[in-house]
């Protein structure tokens, strides 16, 4: 075996946290090894957040088509090429990666593609292509992220039991697809296919769809799935499969609150949670904790129970976000170079590409309640909105909470149009420690939708100059 290498920091996993971390480490002076056991840009690149969008965008494109005849716009039936759609979206993806390729490059970061575990406190062994290779180094920062989980009875074949992973390389369309897991990950996947003309039902093991939101915002798309005709199972468990006869699919058992039912699917895609990927990294060589859940145990700065291993995104913990884990990345390689900066975010949005989006950041009316505050609520619809009514988007509203004692923005959650756009303005009243008085006197461009925004913190005044009375949803 040939000598170590012996960079300054050692960074495994090249996801959104750790090609970040590696560049802001460089930025800061430091030699820095970059050991990617797959592609650049890690789950979020290549299989994840950019893939999906690209596919929800161009079946939200295919379904605008089929409804432009209300706009007197006569275009015909579309029809999906499924092969050179995934060639388009895989243009994207290789556009993406490969620009990380290039900023690690320019950065003068070492890149090492191989498996890497730890064999000692300060010590990896990386298997490559052409055999293992040792790294030394001063500090270490384990960014590997997390992926799906199969549920008993639904093991993953790539075939006909899926993740989210085969369900973005589909070079066919489906006629049918089940969806167990009525969670962000699913509804996404299931709401594209659906657009594309596929047969979609939805199982949920828990009384609401992507549990964890706000009501209010998930009624919306509870609404929007109905109408294209997508079959939601609530309280509903998977227990099983049987092969179709002739093949072509699987019939599942479904055990539902009103009796057992079946359902003909010729993809099964399971989306019930992801696990972090820590089983394989020797992390007891290293001395490295791990919680009850498989996370790495981390403090404020990201450091580890082990001195000089750093942890951030998915293996760190929930929630398992991109933007979390990239920021994450920026404080712990600050932290490694000694700088006195820690964990310090008050507002931390999430986005969810349903149709319509939704788009939440900070507390939720009853967390702000429960946390003692008294709060004022303010809601604007998108309907009395003239941007979205122009682009044929008006469902759906903006929600603002309050404290009504200083008028602080606690919380803010959309439904509707570029939803998740929209979420950074509130997202930034929010660090800033803004009021809504400050965001509804900030003059806002016509016609546009964070004018929602704008006469929502009006509303919460009691003062809206677009609606009258409650929104009703």
């Amino acid at each position: 075996m040939a000598s170590p290498r012996t960079p300054d920091v050692a960074v495994i996993g090249a996801g959104p946290g750790g090609y970040v971390a590696a560049i802001r480490l460089a930025q800061l002076g430091k030699k820095v090894l970059v050991v990617e056991r797959a592609r650049l840009g890690g789950v979020c690149l290549n299989i994840g957040c950019i893939p999906s969008k690209a596919l929800i965008h161009a079946a939200t494109l295919v379904d605008r088509i089929r409804h432009a005849g209300e706009m007197g716009i006569t275009v015909g039936a579309p029809t999906v090429d499924m092969k050179q759609l995934m060639a388009w979206k895989s243009e994207v993806v290789k556009k993406l990666t490969g620009g990380v390729g290039v900023l690690l490059k320019g950065n003068g970061i070492e890149t090492l593609i191989g498996d890497a575990r730890f064999v000692g406190p300060q010590e990896l062994e990386v298997v490559t292509a052409k055999g293992p290779e040792r790294v030394k180094a001063g500090a270490f920062l384990i960014a590997t992220g997390s992926r799906p989980i199969s549920i008993p009875g639904f093991t993953f074949d790539g075939t006909t039991v899926i993740s989210s992973t085969e369900a973005l390389e589909l070079d066919a369309l489906p006629r049918s697809m089940t969806v167990i897991g009525g969670g962000v990950i699913g509804l996404e996947i299931g709401t594209l296919y659906a657009k594309l003309g596929t047969e979609v039902t939805v199982v949920e093991l828990t009384p609401t769809l992507l549990p964890g939101t706000d009501p209010d915002l998930v009624t919306f798309v509870a609404r929007s799935l109905k109408r294209r005709g997508v079959k939601v199972y609530l309280k509903s468990k998977a227990k099983g499969q049987t092969p179709l006869p002739g093949g072509g699919g699987v019939r599942v058992a479904l055990e539902t609150e009103k009796g057992d039912v079946t359902v003909d699917a010729e993809k099964v895609l399971v989306c019930v949670g992801v696990r972090p990927n820590t089983e394989k990294l020797g992390l007891e060589a290293a001395g490295v904790a791990l919680t009850g859940r498989g996370h790495v145990k981390v403090d404020a700065q990201f450091r580890t129970s082990a001195a000089g291993i750093f942890a951030i995104g998915d293996v760190a913990g929930p929630p398992m976000l991109a933007h979390k884990a990239s920021k994450e990345g920026m404080v712990a390689a600050e932290a490694i170079c000694g700088r006195p900066t820690r964990w310090d975010v008050r507002a931390m949005p999430g986005a969810i590409f349903t149709d319509p989006e939704i788009a939440t950041v900070g507390l939720t009316d009853e967390q702000a309640e429960q946390a003692g505050h008294t709060v004022a609520v303010g809601k604007f619809p998108f309907g009395a909105n003239g941007r979205a009514l122009a682009i044929g988007e008006g469902e759906g509203f903006v929600k603002v909470v309050t404290d009504k004692k200083t008028g602080l923005v606690l919380g803010c959650g959309i439904v509707g149009p570029e939803a998740s756009t929209v979420i950074a303005e509130a997202a930034l009243a929010i660090e800033l420690g803004a009021t809504a008085e400050d965001l509804a006197l900030t003059v806002h461009a016509h016609p546009t939708l964070p004018e929602a925004l704008m006469e929502a913190c009006e509303a919460a005044g009691g003062h809206a100059i677009h609606a009258l009375g409650r929104i009703e949803r």
